[in-house]
């Protein structure tokens, strides 16, 4: 335990902005020094004191507290702080939104230093980077700040690590074995190790910390998923995106103040993943006099992900097949159920293996100087660096893909949890149905696509504090700060998805495998009409042989000089440098009215930022169509090279005023600006398309403007918070932000690069009209039609016969403001000295926006935008120690966009969940302690839906997790 021993409670005071800024920075508040036992109690004792001594509205944990949750990750220990609820990935905490704004409106700072984040387009920092050990608490600030670092609207998360001339001797070493009861193929039980150890030396004047944790995990997630679902008007009659007013569709809507969706493709997916989380850090503290202390600080960590996978899918042609369907009630119409009879379609498999390594590392510096008695000088300064890459020749995302050629029915079931595929299979000779053939499985498309990233955060800050007196303090400072950000990517597709290979070619490295049992968490896994056979082989086998097949001169290649790995020759490389100079004042003073203390705090930051982004982008000299309804861009030898310029100023106040209104009782107000800037990919310039293959009219692009101004935000907290025992408080607060300059998404229709559109215009009207076709839904029986145009590889060209290629071009815009307000309830509770005690919390929020399904035009909206609860018991006494803990988020808006479909207009929501964990330990001596934690014990799933929750598009299990372990304190 990190406070085994004891503490100085004068952490507690150092936690309320961050390490990095030295203590007389802090809300100066004078802490005696007491000793505290460890234990959950007294860890909860510790995060109410930050929350107290506080200026503005703050919520923290501990490291006891960190340490005895059940926790992967620190996102996992924060979702139990009030207002604040997570995301997950592969079972895991991963991002957080706080007062329901999303990870990108939040910034993250270690020991107070700006963070870099690495996935090179956005500001959300991913917490599953690191392990809980070794971080000595975190601090969610929920108001502004001018001492503080910038760019949160949500809030301000400061991690602060250990540090020894305040902790003194610790040495603690831990070991357990994990299981997750997800995985298939994966070891049954992985090792994890943490250890920290810090001392001082030379009467206290010289200290050093070391801590070190190595994390290896397998597990699976299982996902059903609908590609995307096309919305057309309830009155739409035909089309290729909606179904006919015929007989085939029972209960048909007809309403044309309502909507009617149809899916665009059914997959299943079964993903495997081994990850291996390394965190280390090393400090060194020296103290040569009273008035003065240095501090050099190294903090890495490293995150490595191997993905394997298979799945099997089925695309729909929509308009261009038979189609029958079943609807439910209602003005947002789903489909119960759809299906399409079609000639010879493709039955896809499709395995691959990809992975990606996260590194970031920090290096700082800190000096604090007590120049006199009423002058406190510091200097600290920082270089940290994100970087995340591919692990593995074939990229971060690798796909190869096979099928069978025989599917003549598809049906997809949407009564249960999970959409249930049905398909007809035939023999393509009599008609008759048959079995899955290994004979009647051929190679299709591949795509390797390969993505880099890197930031660094250079900053130097002065900062200074001048006692006027008894009760007035004021801290000033400057801040120069540099962020380069990076990011590049190049795709290797080979889009012969009709075949490259003959029947029998593979059949000797495919195994018949099933999923019948892949989904048995979700209601309607069971269902005897879904279609759980197929082949599986691996990646690596089915590269070997496709490499053997020829390769036409035109494809591109990877590293390895065939079209199945990734590359590194980067078509796609964008970078911006934001240089942002801030200067700062900030007054406290403490009074009294009527026998109450009065603390208030006023502050002014100003800033200026310049920002340069330099882009390179791919060009393309043609497009051509292939296989009924694939469309594919021929990139050029020409690369477009842009810079890009934008700049803001900004000017940050902040008042807060706190008054003891008796000893236990705590009355707030706060009223601040705090801005949020665009994420990267917004202000990195060029037009990139999405991909080099899309559907029938459905090219899609997007470009950034470096130009955006930040999203600014008007705060106003008012909070009251009873301290009545020594570790047990309730409190209620208010909050609302009117906030502007949201940015948003616009889409443009703009015609790129000089291409035609193959099945526009020109042959393709022509063949239309003598065929008596529907040029805007028929286009498979068009093609058919003029197929003698197509040539000796079945590619048919545009032509200037043929109209314009019309790209949706999505472009980032400053456009809209919203007002979000919410309540926050906290209970901390200890029945007496029983060793039983709960905390039970929620936040209810609010926004005068909302996505209305209704709509069918682009719509601004806030996206993760929820209400949250936690609910915990737990027991503390005689060195026995368990946790239970119950976290909820109620359904909430994940963004606009669904990769396939009305993308452009239709949502990406989350239906509410709730995760029971727990953790158990036993002291045996004052040495040694053995615990035992479970994650997800009740294997909750999940469910992302469009317009409404019929409209699935994924249905999922992760599973439970398990740690057995020990821990030894010298």
């Amino acid at each position: 335990m990190l406070f085994k021993k004891k503490i100085l409670s004068s952490s507690v005071a150092l936690a309320l902005v961050g390490s990095a800024i030295p203590a007389f920075a802090q809300d100066g508040a004078q802490i005696e020094e007491v000793i505290v036992e460890g234990g959950i109690r007294a860890s909860l004792k510790r995060a109410m004191d930050i929350k107290r001594d506080s200026a503005g509205v703050a919520d923290a944990i501990s490291a006891e507290d960190m340490g005895k949750f059940p926790d992967t990750n620190l996102a996992e220990s924060l979702q139990r702080v009030t207002g604040v609820s997570i995301s997950r990935q592969r079972g895991e905490g991963s991002q957080v939104t706080v007062r329901g704004f999303g990870p990108e409106y939040n910034l993250v700072t270690l020991n107070g230093r700006q963070m870099p984040t690495h996935n090179g387009t956005n500001r959300s920092f991913d917490f599953g980077d690191l392990a809980s050990e070794g971080i000595s608490a975190v601090v969610v600030h929920k108001t502004g700040n001018a001492a503080a670092a910038t760019g949160g609207v949500g809030s301000t998360i400061n991690i602060i690590t250990t540090k020894p001339l305040e902790a003194g001797e610790i040495a603690t070493f831990g070991a357990k074995m994990a299981m997750d009861t997800s995985t298939e193929t994966g070891d049954d039980f992985t090792p994890e190790f943490s250890g920290l150890y810090s001392n001082t030396f030379a009467d206290d004047t010289v200290g050093i910390a070391i801590s070190a944790s190595s994390q290896r995990r397998n597990n699976a997630v299982n996902i059903a998923s609908i590609g995307g679902w096309h919305t057309t008007p309830g009155n739409t009659d035909g089309g290729w995106t909606s179904v006919p007013n015929n007989d085939a569709q029972v209960n048909r809507p007809s309403d044309a103040a309502g909507n009617m969706s149809i899916p665009q493709s059914n997959a299943y997916n079964l993903s495997e993943y081994e990850s291996e989380r390394v965190n280390g850090q090393l400090t060194l503290q020296w103290a040569p006099a009273d008035n003065f202390t240095a501090t050099v600080d190294y903090t890495y960590s490293e995150f490595d992900l191997d993905r394997t996978y298979s799945d099997l899918s089925a695309w729909y042609n929509l308009g261009n097949n038979t189609q029958s369907s079943s609807w439910d009630d209602g003005l947002i119409a789903s489909p119960t159920m759809y299906s399409e009879a079609s000639p010879n379609s493709d039955f896809a498999m499709g395995v691959g293996h990809d992975g990606a390594k996260t590194e970031n590392d920090s290096f700082g510096l800190n000096l604090e100087w007590q120049f006199s008695d009423q002058l406190s000088l510091a200097f600290d300064y920082h270089d940290s660096g994100s970087e995340q890459g591919a692990n593995n020749p074939f990229g971060t995302s690798s796909l190869v893909t096979m099928a069978s050629f025989n599917r003549v029915q598809t049906t997809t079931y949407f009564d249960q949890d999970l959409p249930i595929l049905q398909l007809g299979l035939n023999s393509g000779a009599d008609g008759a149905a048959r079995p899955l053939y290994k004979d009647d499985m051929i190679i299709t498309g591949s795509v390797f696509s390969n993505a880099a990233s890197n930031m660094d955060v250079e900053q130097s800050r002065f900062m200074g504090k001048f006692d006027a007196d008894d009760a007035t303090t004021i801290d000033f400072g400057i801040e120069l700060t540099e962020v380069s950000n990076r990011s590049t990517s190049k795709s290797v597709e080979r889009g012969t998805w009709g075949g490259i290979s003959d029947p029998g070619y593979i059949s000797d490295i495919l195994v018949r495998s099933s999923m019948a049992n892949s989904f048995d968490q979700v209601s309607g896994g069971n269902d005897t009409r879904r279609q759980t056979e197929y082949f599986v082989t691996t990646l690596e086998q089915i590269v070997e042989l496709a490499e053997a097949l020829p390769l036409a001169a035109s494809q591109a290649v990877g590293d390895c000089g065939t079209a199945y790995c990734a590359s590194t020759d980067w078509d796609v490389d964008k970078r911006t440098t934001e240089e942002t100079t801030a200067v700062y004042v900030q007054i406290s003073h403490e009074t009294e009215f009527n026998s109450m203390p009065i603390s208030l705090r006023a502050g002014l930051r100003h800033e200026s930022t310049d920002v340069t982004s330099a882009a390179r982008a791919p060009t393309y000299d043609d497009v051509y169509w292939e296989g009924g309804n694939e469309f594919y861009l021929v990139q050029g030898a020409d690369v477009a090279y842009d810079n890009y310029k934008g700049s803001y100023d900004l000017m940050l106040p902040n008042l807060d005023i706190n008054v003891d209104l008796r000893d236990d009782l705590v009355l707030r107000a706060s009223v601040s600006k705090t801005v949020t800037r665009p994420s990267y990919d917004a202000i990195k310039g060029g037009v990139t398309v999405d991909g080099q293959t899309f559907k029938f009219r459905d090219a899609r692009a997007a470009g950034g403007d470096p130009a955006l101004q930040p999203i600014e935000a008007e705060n106003f907290d008012l909070s009251i918070e009873w301290y009545y025992g020594d570790a047990d408080y309730l409190s209620l607060g208010y909050y609302e932000k009117t906030v502007d300059n949201f940015i948003g998404n616009g889409f443009k229709q703009m015609a790129l690069f000089g291409l035609n559109d193959p099945a526009s215009g020109g042959l393709y009207a022509e063949t239309a009209a003598a065929e008596g076709l529907d040029a805007g839904s028929q286009y498979t029986a068009i093609g058919t039609a003029m197929s003698s145009a197509f040539d000796a590889d079945g590619r048919y060209y545009g032509t200037s016969a043929n109209d314009p290629l019309t790209f949706t071009v999505a472009v980032p815009t400053n456009e809209k403001t919203a007002k979000v307000d919410g309540i926050e309830v906290n209970w901390q509770h200890n029945f007496g000295e029983t060793g039983y005690g709960f905390i039970v919390n929620a936040t209810i929020a609010n926004a005068d926006v909302a996505f209305d399904p209704l709509a069918l035009e682009t719509q601004f909206v806030l996206n993760g935008l929820s209400d949250s609860a936690n609910l915990i018991g737990f027991y503390d006494k005689g060195g026995f120690q368990a946790r239970f803990a119950y976290n909820w988020r109620d359904k909430f808006l994940g963004g606009i966009g669904q990769g396939q479909g009305s993308s452009a207009i239709n949502p990406t929501n989350i239906r509410a969940y709730g995760q029971l964990d727990m953790s158990a330990s036993y002291e045996v001596n004052d040495n040694l302690t053995i615990f035992l934690d479970g994650i997800n014990v009740t294997e909750s799933d999940f469910r992302v839906y469009g317009r409404e929750e019929l409209q699935v598009l994924q249905a999922g299990q992760t599973g439970a997790r398990y740690n057995l372990g020990v821990r030894y304190t010298f």
